[in-house]
Parts: C-alpha cells; sequence; structure tokens
C-alpha cells in the first residue's frame, strides 16, 4: 500500500471519531441551551403572571362593582331625592353612570376585549332603559314616576345589562382558575 494511502487512512482513523464527538456534543449543548431558555421564559412568565394576577383579580372585583353600582334599582335608591323632577332624576341617574363608568375605564386592560365590550354594552344598556322610561313620563312628573317606569322596564327583562356583564366577569375570572 502507497506511502500517502497510509497517511489518508491515519488521518480519516483520527477525524472521523473526532467529527462524530463535535456532532454529538454540539447537539447536546444545542439541546441543553434550548432547555435553559425554555426555564428562563417559564421563570419571566411565572414572574408576570404573580404580578398580573393580583391586578387582574382587582380588576374583575372592582368590573362587578360597577355592574352593581349601575343596576338601576340600586342607583335609584341611592340617587333619587324628595323634590326631584322626573328630568332631574334622568340627569342624575344618566351622570351617574358615566361617572362609575369613567372612574372604572381602566380596568380594561387587564380583561379581555370581549369582556369589556359586554361591559360597555351593559351601561349602554342602563342608559337605554333610562332613555325609554323617560319617554313614558312627563319630565316636569315628580321622580317617583320616572322610577317607576324604570322598575316596570327592568320587570319586564329576564336579565338586565348589568346582570350580564356579572355572568361574564364571572365567567372570565373562573378561567385564571382553570
Amino acid at each position: 500500500m502507497p506511502e500517502w494511502l497510509a497517511v489518508i487512512l491515519e488521518i480519516v482513523k483520527l477525524t472521523v471519531p473526532a467529527l462524530i464527538v463535535y456532532f454529538t456534543v454540539r447537539a447536546m449543548l444545542k439541546k441543553y441551551f434550548a432547555h435553559q431558555q425554555n426555564i428562563h421564559l417559564l421563570n419571566i412568565q411565572t414572574g408576570k403572571q404573580e404580578h398580573t394576577l393580583p391586578l387582574r383579580l382587582q380588576a374583575y372585583e372592582r368590573l362587578s362593582l360597577f355592574c352593581e353600582r349601575i343596576s338601576l334599582s340600586g342607583l335609584i335608591l341611592r340617587i333619587r331625592q324628595e323634590g326631584m323632577n322626573a328630568a332631574q332624576l334622568r340627569m342624575a341617574l344618566l351622570l351617574a353612570i358615566q361617572q362609575e363608568f369613567e372612574h372604572n375605564i381602566t380596568q380594561q386592560v387587564y380583561v379581555s376585549d370581549q369582556l369589556w365590550q359586554i361591559i360597555k354594552l351593559s351601561r349602554d344598556d342602563a342608559v337605554q332603559v333610562i332613555t325609554q322610561a323617560t319617554e313614558a313620563v312627563d319630565l316636569k312628573d315628580d321622580a317617583r314616576k320616572l322610577a317607576e317606569a324604570i322598575f316596570h322596564l327592568e320587570s319586564q327583562r329576564e336579565m338586565s345589562g348589568s346582570d350580564k356583564a356579572l355572568v361574564a366577569i364571572k365567567k372570565e375570572a373562573g378561567l385564571l382558575f382553570g
């Protein structure tokens, strides 16, 4: 066998095992670093969740309170005063709903877009009921007549907008806990 062929065979004998070791170590290191990166990302995600979970729960609580505060029966009991006429009660109710909404508007950051749309619909529903009831009474009448008209409209409905929103809030909050 020629000498140059023997040299090439010796080089191949040394190179092939070295290449096998190189590619094996490279594959193992690649898997190791990918695993370490996944662990790091999981730790980051867990850390974020630890910080955002309380904020999200607080948002659900505040939006639940918002729904309770714009519930028309409770709102009328809080707002209506003796000596008010229907126009004054209407304006006070609409103003209270708008103020409650503005007070809680930042909570949309912590809830889904779908839930936020439901919250807005509950606000709009309350305004619509007030508007419908206002059309049935004379604005110069006593506020009690407007309150009665609102109670009558509410009693005819299966669920108010704020009740529907409360159901949606409970459903979405429940998803946080699996």
